[in-house]
């Protein structure tokens, strides 16, 4: 059993190299807005603006509210991926676009570059404006000025759909969708029984000698595997590396909760058999960033012992709730996380180009 997280690239931020677009200047557009009946409706221009030829104060009301969609829909504090974006955006280091209509922000979105491959780390507009419409434009701009980077070979998104849904754009731009869902465990009800067969495996908190290890882990877990077609991160042993630095070491998924983050190792070995991973996204909200089991260990109840681990140790420090992601496709997690009490509040797109 495996479980793909964190579910945006803010993760990147702390770690990214000098963000770089082919394309900077300004596109204008236009839309006809809903008025009242009876009264025509005006033109009302739309300017596409490079996010580097933009201030923070120009967005800094944008970004409050999609804090606020955050917060009440996720559970989740943004405020620390948000001190990331205007930290770049400060040094006119985070490509991308903004949308503005008579002068006030309507909506932005941003990508990072890893190598050959671009992440699409945002994508929001406010509910002020016409959210579909100017997310379509905001998506086309972006993907038009990645495209332009030289020797790009990949394109990955996860967007949650705050704007509205985004796939048929995605679609319609060459990209293979997955559906994902974002789950929720109230930890203040009674917990289901706990399953402590290790079957003989000794158990420890994390450290970080584990971090090689770990790797390897997520390596041979995500082979031939749905999650590994949406990270790549998940194809090498190098690549599983960067990505346990970035959700440990990073702010960008959170605090990381040494205390609630547990591996499984043969006894006289640090070659790991699973772990689970958690952060504190929010005050009293957990979130597991990581569940992974070796295949040839699946399917002896490992994965639910890990996850009822990190949920008591989380119950231990006063957590409230307890938040991950996972892909629809991935049914024998998600029916793992239906009988440990679990419940989707929000389900969104990833994306992959080229199919």
């Amino acid at each position: 059993m495996v479980v793909r997280d964190c579910t945006q690239v803010r993760t990147r931020l702390g770690a990214m190299p000098q963000a770089c677009s082919h394309s900077r200047g300004i596109t204008r557009i236009g839309y006809h807005r809903n008025v009242r009946r009876g009264r025509s409706p005006p033109y009302s221009p739309m300017n596409i603006v490079d996010l580097r030829q933009t201030t923070v104060r120009q967005l800094e009301s944008l970004l409050e509210e999609e804090s606020r969609h955050w917060r009440k829909e996720l559970h989740w504090d943004y405020r620390g991926a948000l001190e990331l974006i205007k930290r770049f955006m400060e040094a006119r280091a985070l490509a991308g676009s903004v949308a503005f209509e008579n002068g006030n922000a309507a909506g932005y979105s941003f990508y990072v570059m890893e190598e050959q491959k671009g992440l699409i780390g945002g994508l929001y507009v406010s509910a002020q404006f016409p959210q579909s419409v100017i997310a379509q434009r905001l998506l086309e701009q972006t993907l038009f000025s990645m495209r332009a980077i030289p020797h790009l070979e990949r394109i990955e998104a996860q967007l949650m759909p705050f704007s509205g849904p985004i796939d048929t754009p995605l679609r319609d731009q060459g990209f293979s969708l997955y559906t994902r869902q974002f789950m929720l465990l109230d930890l203040q009800k009674t917990a289901k029984a706990n399953s402590n067969n290790s079957g003989g495996l000794r158990i420890d908190r994390w450290n970080d000698r584990y971090f090689e290890p770990c790797a390897k882990l997520i390596y041979l877990s995500y082979t031939d595997h749905v999650d590994g077609e949406i990270n790549d991160q998940y194809r090498s042993v190098p690549g599983a590396l960067r990505f346990l630095k970035n959700i440990i070491l990073l702010p960008g998924c959170g605090q990381f909760v040494p205390a609630a983050s547990f591996v499984l190792r043969q006894p006289g070995s640090d070659e790991l058999v699973a772990a689970v991973l958690t952060s504190e996204v929010s005050p009293g909200v957990g979130h597991t960033t990581q569940i992974c089991v070796v295949p040839g260990f699946q399917g002896n109840g490992l994965g639910r012992m890990l996850m009822q681990k990190s949920s008591d140790a989380l119950r231990a420090l006063k957590f409230k709730e307890l938040t991950l992601t996972v892909t629809s496709e991935n049914r024998t997690a998600v029916q793992l996380y239906d009988r440990l009490g679990f419940h989707t509040i929000k389900s969104f797109t990833a994306g992959v180009w080229p199919r």
